[in-house]
This record gives C-alpha cells, structure tokens and sequence, in this order.
C-alpha cells in the first residue's frame, strides 16, 4: 500500500492508495468526497473529470494517483471563495451552457486552465482547448459563448 502527499484546493492530504493502479479522480471522490470531479466515460475522452494539476487541465479518470504525488491539485469546489463563485461559473451561468451539469465542472476547469495560461485566446485555441470535452444537453455554441464572457469577466479582475 502506497500513501501520497497531494494539496486539493489549497488544503493538504496525505492519501493511502490501495495500489498503485488507484486513479486520480478515485481518491478525490471517494476519499476526499470531491464530487464535482465527474467520471463519464472512464477513460479520458470525455472531460468531465478534468481537474487543475500544477497549473495545466487534465483529466482525472486515467492518471495514476501516484502521479499527483506532491502536486497541487485545484477542483471544482476550490475555485469559488465560499461566497462568490468564480467569474468563469458565473458565465457559464449566464449564458446558459449548463444543462443537466454533469459535464460543467470539467469543461469549467478546462476554462480556467486555459485562462490562466492564455488570458486572451484565439477562437480556434479555445476550440482546441475544449476538443475533448463531450456535452449532449447545451450545445456548444453556447460552451463557447460562456468561455468568451469569462474572458471578459477576468480582464476586468
């Protein structure tokens, strides 16, 4: 049995795996009760398990926890500040591109990565940033509308 040490939303844990095949996105939910990290599809090819690892999205479902070992990891529930929401939920708020939510926080996360990496990015980077993210409730004209006012939102931060 491997422990690791990892800091989730500013807050350090240190995690014993059961074996080194234990995922990423298994010792957020269910051991420390993250659930806004989704797992669609198990594999990385979805996107709602993305999460914020040392500052770069990934997707949760298929990296080894012992990966995360000694890294900063960011959620879903880390961005807001307990009374405000993030300024990239809230555009997703208002433009309507969330539906059912089951995708949100990935595709939030994934909007905050590429935010933070490139504050004002391309049409076609923003395509290129959301390609492995699937919705089937929103439609993605309005995914895009969400990641545009973000943009906005942040400048003015």
């Amino acid at each position: 049995m491997a422990t690791i040490t990892l800091t989730v939303n500013r807050v350090k844990h240190t995690v014993a795996l059961e074996h080194d095949k234990v995922k990423l996105s298994d010792v957020l939910r269910d051991q420390l009760e993250l659930t806004g990290v989704k797992v669609g599809c198990g594999v990385g090819k979805c996107g709602s398990c993305t999460v914020i690892l040392n500052g770069k999205a990934v997707t949760s479902c298929n990296l080894p926890a012992t990966r995360a070992d000694g890294a900063e990891v960011q959620t879903i529930e880390g961005l807001s500040d307990g009374f405000a929401l993030h300024p990239v939920q809230e555009a997703f708020i208002e433009t309507g591109a969330i539906q059912c939510g089951f995708c949100t926080p990935g595709l939030v996360m994934r909007t905050v990565a590429l935010l933070n990496q490139t504050p004002a990015p391309t049409a076609q980077q923003v395509k290129d940033a959301l390609e492995g993210h699937l919705c089937r409730c929103t439609g993605y004209e309005a995914i895009l509308e969400a990641v545009r006012v973000s943009q906005e939102k942040l400048s003015r931060v």
